[in-house]
């Protein structure tokens, strides 16, 4: 992994954090508020951070700073396929 992925990386992780430390506390975020926070451009240049997105939700996850839901309920970071939700752990 490049320098550059790491950085990245931990952007994403920070931007999850810092999105759900302004929600509700029992709201959830996609993975594509993060990816969309840390491109920061007016093109769809975001999409191609979703899978490091759904991987840092993951890190987080393992962590026990967050959950990952789907349907409203929590998986485990690795059962997760298809589209997720990202909460705060509870």
């Amino acid at each position: 992994m490049t320098k550059s992925e790491q950085q990245t990386d931990r952007r994403l992780e920070q931007a999850i954090l810092a999105l759900l430390e302004h929600r509700s506390p029992t709201a959830s975020i996609c993975p594509s508020e993060a990816a969309r926070k840390v491109h920061q451009g007016d093109d769809d240049g975001w999409r191609s951070l979703m899978e490091p997105a759904r991987r840092a939700a993951q890190r987080l996850a393992e962590a026990g700073q967050v959950e990952i839901t789907q349907g409203g309920h929590p998986v485990k970071p690795a059962e997760a396929h298809g589209p997720i939700r990202i909460r705060r752990a509870r």
